[in-house]
């Protein structure tokens, strides 16, 4: 089965996307697959450092600033102790039992903020995921030599998938900018002073966007204990993207819909 290390990696933007949408999510899974019923833990990755940018006059440059005049950070909770508002934030929009069903409920904002920063790299910690992880096994189909990703793996995302196609954009957008703070909080926290969180969010999201869509059978290689996409370009894509097409086709392009939604609220001019 996949390493469900990376799955859990990728649900985080679904974590978003789902989560907030953000990303996606979107949001998901992706990545190695073990052949074994055993995974070894996954360390976070460490962000790399990050000098802040600055323009001429010493102020941070901001590419994407939250739409509106902002949202008041005073009204809110300490990030520590944000979790009860970001739930309920998200129960008014998603609903109680879609909430309850597929959210981590612990440090929500800050397992955001790092699943949506590491979607493009190479590996998202397990640990730090927002999301469930997704019930089932990977499904794959042998015939003779080869290996291939079976389609019956896709339906494993239905019950996901239904609460990302219900989900109202305008809405998610709304509770993402009321929470903002938290999120530039957290990500600041991270190791990444005088950036802006929602410049990297739109950046992520258009990275999940360039995805290629899987036409066919999904060839696999097991070099060892982990199953591989065959296809070497494939195989080297980030999380983010190898969650979107281990999905299935239709569940990528409904999720890219929601992610291109969601990216027109949060850097429109309002």
């Amino acid at each position: 089965m996949w390493d469900e290390n990376l799955e859990d990696k990728a649900r985080r933007n679904v974590a978003w996307l789902i989560g907030i949408i953000a990303a996606a999510l979107i949001a998901v899974g992706g990545w190695y697959w073990y052949a074994s019923r055993h995974r070894a833990p996954a360390a976070a990755p460490a962000p790399p450092p990050a000098a802040p940018g600055t323009a001429a006059n010493g102020e941070a440059q901001i590419s994407h600033p939250i739409p509106g005049e902002g949202p008041d950070a005073s009204a809110l909770p300490a990030l520590n102790d944000s979790d009860q508002v970001a739930r309920d934030s998200l129960a008014g929009v998603l609903g109680k039992n879609p909430v309850e069903q597929f959210l981590v409920p612990q440090s929500i904002v800050r397992h955001i903020v790092v699943t949506v920063d590491n979607l493009p790299r190479n590996k998202v910690a397990v640990d730090l995921r927002p999301v469930r992880p997704t019930a089932g096994q990977t499904a794959v189909a042998t015939q003779g030599d080869i290996t291939t990703l079976s389609d019956a793996n896709f339906a494993r995302y239905a019950p996901l998938m239904r609460v990302v196609q219900e989900a109202d954009v305008k809405s998610l957008a709304v509770v993402y900018e009321r929470l903002y703070p938290l999120f530039q909080q957290s990500y600041e926290d991270l190791g990444y002073p005088g950036k802006y969180f929602n410049d990297r969010l739109v950046e992520v999201i258009d990275h999940l966007l360039q995805a290629p869509e899987i036409k066919g059978p999904v060839q696999l290689v097991q070099p060892k204990v982990f199953y591989e996409y065959a296809d070497a370009d494939l195989q080297g894509r980030s999380a983010g993207q190898k969650l979107l097409m281990r999905m299935g086709p239709a569940n990528e392009r409904i999720l890219k819909d929601k992610l291109r939604a969601f990216r027109a609220e949060i850097v429109k001019n309002k």
